[in-house]
Order: C-alpha cells, then sequence, then structure tokens
C-alpha cells in the first residue's frame, strides 16, 4: 500500500494520548511512517494544518451509531480550505473504566467525549440508572482527568474509553463492549492543505464535494443527484447541512465513489459547478475498506486491458481522407 505521509511528516489527533483517534491513526501502516502530535481539540487540529504548525490533521468524520461528527463536517465546510487526502475505519469498542478497586454498583458519574456516551446509551440505561453523564473534550480526557482524580466524584466517577487509555492512565475496565450496537465503527479523515496535492488515483478512490444551490426551488436536489445519476457514479453518502445563513437553507453534502482525475467524474463536477451558487471540492482520496487492495489491482489490471484494446483499434486507422 503507499503511504499516505512521508517519513517524519507531522500529524495533530484529537488528544491526549489514548483516544480513539489514535488507535485508529496507529492501526494503518500508510500513516506509520508520520509524527503524530496530540491536541486539545479538533478545532486546533484543523487551525494548526491550515496555518503550516503541522503537516496533516487525522480526525473522526462519522460513526455507524451517533453519524456526522458535526465539529469535523462544520470546519471542513465552513471554516477551513483544507481537503480530505486519505480515510480509515475503525471497529470501535466502547469500555467502562475506574479506579483499582470500583465495581459497577460504585458508579454514580460517568465522564466521556459526548458521541462515546450516545453510543453507549442503551447500556447506560440499563445498567446504571440515573447516571450523571458529565462531557469531557475526548474520551481519553475522560479518563485522565477521572485517573488523576480531577473528574470529581471521589470512589464514584467512572469514563468511557480506550482499553490503550485505562493502560496509561491506571484505571480498570469495569465492563466491556459496552456500546449499543455490534457494528460500531468510526471513520477518520487525513486532512492536509490544498497546496499538497490530491493523491493519485488508485482505482478505489472516494471524492467528497459540497453543493451549494442557487435558490430553494422543487426539483434542485433533484437536479444535482441527476448529474450523478447520468454518469453512473454510485453516492456512498448524502447529507444536508444548514449553511448558518437562515431557516430552510441548506447545503448537500455529498461523497461518492471515484476520482476527480476519472473524465467522468470531472465532467460531473464541471456541469455541478456551472449550475449552482457555489461548489466546494473537499477531495479525492483512496478509499477505506478492507477489499481496498484487491479492488484497486482488479481495477488497474482492468484498465489496462481495455488500454490495450482500445489502442489495438485506434492502431487500425486509416489515414485522412481528402477534401
Amino acid at each position: 500500500m503507499t503511504a499516505f505521509v512521508a517519513p517524519g511528516a507531522s500529524i495533530g489527533f484529537l488528544g491526549p494520548r489514548g483516544t480513539f483517534t489514535e488507535e485508529a491513526l496507529r492501526s494503518d501502516s500508510r500513516l506509520a511512517a508520520g509524527d503524530p502530535r496530540p491536541m486539545r481539540s479538533f478545532v486546533h487540529v484543523l487551525e494548526a494544518v491550515a496555518s503550516g504548525q503541522i503537516d496533516y490533521g487525522f480526525l473522526a468524520i462519522e460513526n455507524s451509531i451517533e453519524g456526522t461528527v458535526s465539529i469535523t463536517m462544520d470546519q471542513l465546510v465552513f471554516e477551513q480550505d483544507l481537503i480530505i487526502v486519505g480515510e480509515v475505519v475503525l471497529p470501535v469498542t466502547q469500555n467502562l473504566l475506574g479506579p483499582p478497586g470500583m465495581v459497577l454498583a460504585d458508579v454514580k458519574r460517568v465522564v466521556s467525549f459526548p458521541h462515546a456516551t450516545g453510543q453507549c446509551r442503551s447500556w447506560l440505561a440499563s445498567n446504571l440508572t440515573e447516571v450523571e453523564e458529565v462531557p469531557a473534550s475526548s474520551t481519553a480526557e475522560a479518563v485522565r482527568q477521572v485517573g488523576e482524580g480531577e473528574a470529581g466524584g471521589s470512589g464514584h466517577t467512572a469514563a468511557i474509553g480506550t482499553a490503550l487509555a485505562a493502560s496509561l492512565y491506571g484505571l480498570e475496565v469495569l465492563a466491556a463492549r459496552i456500546e449499543d450496537h455490534d457494528f460500531n465503527s468510526t471513520r477518520f479523515v487525513l486532512v492536509s492543505r490544498a497546496e499538497a496535492g490530491v493523491p493519485a488515483p488508485t482505482g478505489h478512490d472516494k471524492t467528497s464535494v459540497v453543493c451549494f444551490q442557487s435558490a430553494d426551488r422543487p426539483g434542485s436536489l433533484h437536479a444535482i443527484l441527476g448529474q450523478f445519476s447520468a454518469r453512473d457514479l454510485n453516492l456512498v453518502k448524502l447529507e444536508s447541512r444548514p449553511t448558518k445563513k437562515g431557516l430552510g437553507d441548506y447545503c448537500f453534502i455529498i461523497d461518492f465513489e471515484g476520482h476527480v482525475a476519472d473524465e467522468m467524474v470531472a465532467d460531473c463536477l464541471r456541469n455541478l459547478h456551472t449550475g449552482l451558487r457555489s461548489l466546494k471540492f473537499l477531495g479525492s482520496y483512496p478509499a477505506a475498506g478492507d477489499q481496498g487492495a484487491g479492488v484497486r489491482r482488479a481495477a488497474t489490471e482492468a484498465w489496462h486491458a481495455a488500454d490495450r484494446w482500445i489502442e489495438a483499434i485506434r492502431s487500425n486507422i486509416k489515414g485522412g481522407t481528402s477534401q
């Protein structure tokens, strides 16, 4: 697999040490050569990339239970001119963590990142009735606060987070796999400044764009989607988000299969740009997934076979006719 980053490239991620973001970052060998740097928040990560303080940012953007991570999406759509250059999908296992000696019956308060708490809503309701939920800036920060006695409620406060964080901050696992759904996973994206360039096509790619309508009128979304349908481009995500300019004013965030280097994709984006008030390009990048490498190999082989076929036909073209 081609590396996402050059050796020593700085990669900001949501800290402190032990977050699911760090787990995801370390799970992909394409990021292994980078220099991971924990930071205080999603916003700090993205601002550091935009200002050139670090080379890349690595952030959660979507969870299979809780949906879009709004702060990441809104920053990319409205606040920063950055592009996505890679994605990683991590199966997520949530754990209830507490100081040594604590048992489940002792827990009266639970500290965690709100998205993590949301992924365990039914388990908490069934096993810890009337527990107080306390938000933290990340799962690892919640674990750190409990481990270092900063979370209050001594002897009665637990955290939701990773087993890695528990080992880092001296906590024990009170209950493992407390997420409400077995197939809980989070999608993370690697972002960089636009001048760093769009990754070359691999044969198994995804492109993300934001469509801003010229006017809110009947059929406007149908007209946008028609551009993809006409070119047989498969959409993998469609989401509407308020533009922050008034009630009823929405933009559409679209992820679809293909790369801007593909002629069909380029033609589609060209037509969208012509008809919309604005079209923001969020990136073309290698798609995540266990089957990605095989799909990329098959696509490359198929393309080379098709290229040989068309070149054989072209080589048989006779010279032009005289007038």
